[in-house]
């Protein structure tokens, strides 16, 4: 193994054992501390969070700790407003020494960084390199290049590298060249920039990233001051996860509740703050606000020094002098945020350690069961759409943002660092049946031709459901649970949630094309449309039920040019197919439907296409037409079946012609062939009678053509007249 190899190889085992040691490690610190106090939280679905502090303070300086991770997402977005005063505000943010790395420390980030880019980012830096023969060179990094090297390799050597490096090193007057592959040890004589890539190894490691750096938010006065400080910082996106209960009648209710699964990683506790959610798809991303950066702008001290000025005459003229005054101080935000009132937080009970302590909180005593439900009557059942329903308290409201919807929760949240919590966001009737979907390759393994059970329902909130997982419960139990995509308010949701292999869904598919119908007529070029048809036939096979049930075929589009001809009634439009219902009557067990989609191909025929009569005669009959529009159709159609007709003749007499000329030229060769034969004389004068039968035949057909090409073009000229100013749009 070459000694880049080693090295490749060391590099990428610590790169490994990194992550490792970082995998599930969570940070030391909060992403970002202050003596005020946390008030407010927005989490979004986008990584991030909003976060809103507020306090008085006293003194000129407001210091916030902020996670050297989090830094840039704070700078970002960092909101102080002074409500006492309405001052501006200044910061201070203090650069660590690791921000004036050289590129070579940016290169250390895991799964990055090779050694040719680390040695190339340090040129200027003074090392000495040892290499597999044990010879030494130091020096100055001048430059690292790559070169190809495959051409050194043999032909039976296993796996030669594709490429190389060659370092040069600069020591006094002599440059040293080493191949990083023959390398294999490595010393830096800069101490400072050692421990620099200690640190940034370090911070890679997990050791330093989540430590804190102080920004000072410097005051206008030693106050006492009333802030508000908001920021962003990352976040987990907070989950969603949804119960529908369907009605055990044909009501077509359902009760549809969610939750939000919230989690806390911020480092902190979040005691009693206001919590709101946001849905939506906002956008979010990593920038390095914190780190400086420095562009290479030209060199234009040449082109100064080669401008040479012409001396000329001075003049003198007054000037207005205008001073710019630079304008301090920004306007602040000074609405009071209105208190909600603090509820009390229920803590969760311990769950006992044995089954006896469980059994002391039963309550046996059947009259002490009816007291508590206040009376004898019977209880309704356990998992009830109703029970459901009262068993949770949704205190939500929701408001458009930006085109996105936040739920704001009107009951503050407690919720300890390092823990998650699920708030309930809706509990509302709604519309949603039960039926089947049926969706082409049916329902999975071993279920090709079966549909699902689906619950179809109608988000009547006025909250977007976010993508996340629905239980569904009918009859008083779990029935099976699906996925949902984002479901907008008031729009339909189909939602798969169990196979039915009961029902058996086939298809046939047959093609075909149309008529061609005539869209207009202009100068003689009739513009023409004909269709493309697909046909397709699905069949239901099921069980019988004493009342009638409803199949949905999603039935995908042949192509973004094809429409469906005549569809039938409740058909649904996807983006990519439709919802094809097909409906199976009460104590049946077939039915079927037809689905035929079509799409039109336009065309221009000339009045020569043999189409163009037949076209132009189908026209003829349509119910809008004017007797002026058909004395004007008439002539052109006869005219043009007579110019027709005289084609046929002459193609009948030039295959006449063709036929004679091959008999003359049979003959020509006959006498030509006996023509010296003395005994052939009879055979001569007979073939030379013939030849001149043949001739004479042969010129009559010409004069034939000749006149019929002379009729024809007269009577082309005559069509062309007529079809000058001619054009006719046939109405719908």
């Amino acid at each position: 193994m070459s000694g880049l190899s080693r090295l490749v190889l060391a590099l990428s085992m610590s790169v490994m054992a990194v992550a490792c040691t970082n995998y599930g490690q969570r940070p030391k610190y909060p992403a970002a501390s202050s003596p005020l106090k946390l008030d407010r939280v927005v989490l979004y679905r986008n990584g991030i969070g909003y976060f809103e502090r507020q306090g008085v303070i006293r003194g000129d300086i407001l210091t916030l700790k902020v996670r050297k991770d989090q830094i840039n997402d704070l700078l970002k977005s960092l909101t102080v407003v002074d409500r006492s005063s309405g001052k501006a505000l200044s910061i201070s943010i203090p650069l660590s020494p690791d921000a004036w790395q050289s590129v070579a420390l940016s290169t250390l980030s895991p799964g990055s960084g090779s050694l040719a880019e680390v040695l190339d980012g340090l040129r200027g830096t003074r090392i000495t390199v040892t290499t597999t023969e044990a010879k030494k060179a130091s020096g100055r990094i001048a430059m690292v290049e790559r070169i190809n090297i495959n051409h050194l390799y043999r032909a039976n050597d296993e796996s030669p590298p594709e490429e190389d490096f060659k370092l040069t090193l600069l020591d006094d007057e002599t440059a040293s060249v080493v191949r990083l592959s023959e390398i294999k040890k490595l010393s830096i004589h800069d101490k400072d920039l050692v421990m620099q890539l200690h640190r940034r190894l370090d911070a890679s490691s997990g050791e330093g990233m989540f430590k804190q750096v102080l920004i000072d938010i410097r005051l206008d006065n030693n106050g006492p001051h009333d802030l508000v400080v908001s920021y962003v910082a990352e976040a987990p996106l907070w989950k969603p996860t949804y119960r529908i209960v369907l009605s055990d009648d044909e009501s077509q209710e359902a009760l549809l509740q969610s939750w939000a699964v919230v989690d806390n990683t911020s480092g902190e506790n979040w005691a009693d703050v206001d919590l709101s959610l946001t849905s939506g798809a906002p956008i979010a991303f990593q920038y390095d606000l914190h780190t400086p950066r420095h562009i290479q702008r030209p060199d234009l001290s040449e082109r100064g020094l080669q401008k040479q000025a012409r001396v000329a005459v001075g003049e003198t003229t007054m000037e207005e002098e205008i001073e710019a005054s630079e304008a301090a101080g920004a306007d602040a935000a000074a609405a009071e945020l209105q208190k909600l009132k603090a509820t009390r937080s229920a803590k969760p009970r311990s769950a006992p350690k044995r089954e006896k302590a469980a059994e002391a909180f039963a309550v046996k005593d059947e009259a002490a069961i009816n007291e508590l439900r206040g009376g004898h009557a019977p209880a309704p059942p356990g998992i009830s759409m109703g029970t459901l329903q009262s068993s949770v308290t949704a205190k939500t409201t929701s408001k458009q943002v930006a085109g996105l919807t936040q739920f704001d929760l009107e009951n503050r949240v407690t919720l300890p660092d390092g823990s998650a919590t699920m708030v309930a966001l809706i509990n509302q009737k709604i519309q949603g049946e039960q039926t089947f979907l049926y969706r082409p390759g049916g329902s999975g393994s071993g279920y090709e031709y079966n549909p699902y059970r689906v619950v179809r329902f109608n988000n009547d909130t006025e909250f977007v459901l976010e993508p996340g997982p629905i239980s569904i419960y009918a009859g008083g139990s779990f029935v099976g649970e699906g996925l949902s995509e984002a479901v907008a308010a008031k729009a339909n949701a189909t939602i798969p949630f169990a196979v039915e292999p009961r029902i058996v869904v086939r298809s046939q598919i047959s093609r075909s094309s149309g008529e061609t119908k005539l869209l207009k007529v202009v100068a003689g070029v009739l513009h023409t449309e004909s269709f493309n048809r697909v046909e397709t036939t699905w069949k239901v096979t099921g069980m019988k039920q004493n009342t009638p049930y409803k199949v949905l075929i999603r039935h995908p589009r042949q192509g973004s040019n094809y429409d469906l001809f005549k569809p039938k009634e409740n058909v649904e439009t996807l983006t990519d197919a439709y919802f094809i219902p097909i409906r199976v009557g009460a104590n049946k067990t077939k039915a079927s439907v037809n689905v035929i989609e079509q799409t039109p191909s336009r065309t221009t025929l000339s009045i020569w296409d043999g189409q163009a009569v037949g076209l132009l005669d189908t026209l003829l009959s349509l119910s809008f037409v004017t007797d002026d529009m058909r004395a004007k159709i008439k002539p052109i159609i006869d005219l043009r079946q007579e110019i027709g007709r005289i084609d046929t003749e002459i193609r009948g007499l030039k295959a006449q012609q063709h036929e004679l000329d091959q008999r003359l030229e049979d003959t020509r060769k006959n006498l030509k062939a006996i023509k010296k034969d003395p005994k052939a004389t009879a055979l001569r004068k007979k073939l030379g009678n013939r030849l001149d039968e043949f001739s004479a035949e042969a010129a009559k057909i010409g004069r034939k053509i000749v006149a019929l090409n002379s009729k024809r073009l007269e009577k082309k000229i005559e069509l062309e007249d007529l079809l000058k100013d001619f054009t006719i749009i046939p109405k719908n």
